[in-house]
């Protein structure tokens, strides 16, 4: 990691199905970008990664979560600098979404439909990789 690297932090959020009990992950739309993906953000000044990613879960989602298992750390380019996103599997205990300026909607998807929504490539492995720190695979 160079010092111009953009750091952040995000998580695979997921719950049971209140219908079958089964996982089910969120996934969120952003409107500037027009993708669907998991909740993440940049961190702030001198801000812990996992404290960083369950404030932008908050603030994305408006659930609180509680963290699990650290995830694969995702690293790419964006807008030509270098970003490294430190993931996180987190259970939604409690909240609901309010639409905002930086996500206006989000989807409760079984991993299949998750992989199948996701836009980006490498956020599909991190669906498999929280599965599998669920024991679910």
């Amino acid at each position: 990691m160079t010092d111009d690297t953009i750091r952040a932090g995000g998580c695979v959020l997921w719950r049971r199905s209140p219908i079958d009990g089964r996982p089910e992950i969120c996934l969120v739309h952003r409107p500037k970008y027009d993708d669907w993906s998991h909740p993440k953000g940049k961190l702030k000044r001198g801000e812990d990664p996992l404290a960083g990613a369950l404030r932008e879960v908050r603030e994305e989602t408006g659930y609180r979560a509680v963290p699990g298992a650290p995830l694969p750390t995702a690293h790419y380019v964006a807008n030509g600098r270098p970003k490294q996103v430190d993931y996180w599997a987190a259970e939604a205990v409690e909240g609901f979404f309010v639409p905002n300026r930086e996500v206006d909607r989000i989807l409760w998807l079984s991993p299949a439909a998750a992989r199948n929504r996701l836009t980006q490539a490498r956020d599909r492995d991190l669906v498999d990789a929280l599965l599998s720190s669920l024991n679910l695979t």
